[in-house]
């Protein structure tokens, strides 16, 4: 009789973990069907999960969001605006694949070709773009190629703008979380990865998402997927919850509805066991300090805390705050000059440390200027 409670209650207690969500589980690599996968905070650009995260592969579309970095870039930098008018070349023409149909000659604003390039993937407005920032599209891919070295993407080499195959033109995980945290400052590009429906050439043509996520997952702001027989279905995802921000990463999914179950996966799993503490600067940092040797007996201290911290959701309350500074300093002293630091930790370690600062000049003191002091105060 025993026995068998014993095994309904072990029968219970597996039933209520299988039914679990997986986010509420330790994720494993048997979670994640894809061959290659990553989930990184987008603010601190810290791994919450890896699988194979640094094998070399294709990545088929998503070659577009450095394509749409450098796009932004220019953008930023004035060198185009949005209501430039871009013509597409007999190459921009000539791309197969995911495309919005262009014609040599054709013409376009940059909103629409950005437009295009998100939200249908299209590989003709990509080069479009491409030629009208560089000039050609060899041009543009040995700056994406640049830009790639200068975000430490190791195992990345472009070979065109697009994603087409293409021998040689490989990436990894890791790499595309690093390029998508990089596209993602610009935070205009959520204006158009965050369109389900839209149209062009005045209603003519239809642009639908490719990413099925913004229909069905919470809190779902981009990026890009990607397909193609040689890197086989793709998708960097980006999703904001809480003040978190995340992007899983899924290269080779068998299936377009197998990477999307995959990135749903990695989100979950990082909104379900991850949060963002905001430390505040304690007030202690702003004292006095007793100076010596100087002008001036004492000095007054300054900081200021611009920042977030990720940590373990529930791990807040664990999380410490001390303040550092020395009983006395010497002079002579510059404003700004680092005197003391906070220093946030848990029981895991310290978190962040951040400087306290001085917040005047002290100099050193000397007679002609002691002697300058009496004379004012007799005369006073």
């Amino acid at each position: 009789m025993l026995f068998r409670k014993a095994v309904c209650m072990l029968l219970a207690t597996v039933t209520v973990l299988c039914a679990l969500p997986l986010s509420a589980q330790a994720l494993e690599d048997k979670d994640i069907s894809a061959p290659a996968a990553v989930l990184m905070d987008a603010s601190l650009g810290r791994v919450l999960y890896a699988k194979n995260e640094h094998e070399k592969r294709p990545c088929a579309s998503i070659t577009k969001v450095m394509t749409l970095t450098l796009v932004m870039e220019a953008l930023d930098s004035g060198k185009i605006k949005l209501t430039d008018i871009v013509t597409a070349s007999e190459h921009a023409a000539s791309m197969g694949g995911s495309d919005i149909w262009l014609e040599p000659g054709e013409r376009m604003t940059v909103d629409d070709m950005i437009k295009a390039t998100v939200v249908a993937s299209a590989n003709d407005a990509a080069v479009a773009l491409a030629e009208m920032i560089s000039g050609s599209e060899d041009e543009f891919v040995r700056k994406m190629n640049e830009k790639a070295k200068s975000l430490g993407m190791k195992e990345t080499v472009f070979k065109n703008c697009n994603g087409l195959d293409e021998e040689g033109h490989i990436t990894s995980a890791y790499d595309v979380a690093l390029m998508s945290r990089e596209l993602i400052k610009h935070r205009k590009i959520f204006d158009y990865s965050g369109i389900w429906m839209d149209h062009l050439r005045g209603g003519k043509t239809q642009l639908v998402n490719t990413n099925k996520l913004l229909k069905s997952y919470n809190g779902i702001t981009g990026l890009k997927t990607g397909t193609t027989s040689a890197a086989g279905s793709c998708i960097t995802a980006t999703a904001e919850r809480d003040g978190l921000s995340l992007i899983a990463v899924v290269l080779g999914s068998e299936t377009g509805k197998q990477r999307f179950k995959d990135a749903s996966a990695l989100l979950d799993y990082g909104f379900a066991n991850y949060a963002m503490y905001t430390p505040r600067t304690p007030q202690q940092a702003f004292t006095k300090i007793p100076v010596t040797g100087g002008m001036k007996s004492e000095i007054e201290t300054t900081a200021k805390i611009n920042d977030i911290i990720l940590t373990k959701k529930g791990g807040e309350k664990d999380i410490k705050c001390k303040v550092n500074l020395p009983k006395s300093i010497a002079a002579s002293v510059k404003k700004g000059d680092k005197v003391g630091e906070i220093v946030y930790s848990d029981s895991s370690g310290v978190l962040r440390k951040y400087p306290i600062t001085t917040a005047e000049d002290v100099v050193e003191i000397n007679m002609g200027d002691v002697f300058n002091l009496l004379l004012r105060a007799i005369a006073a």
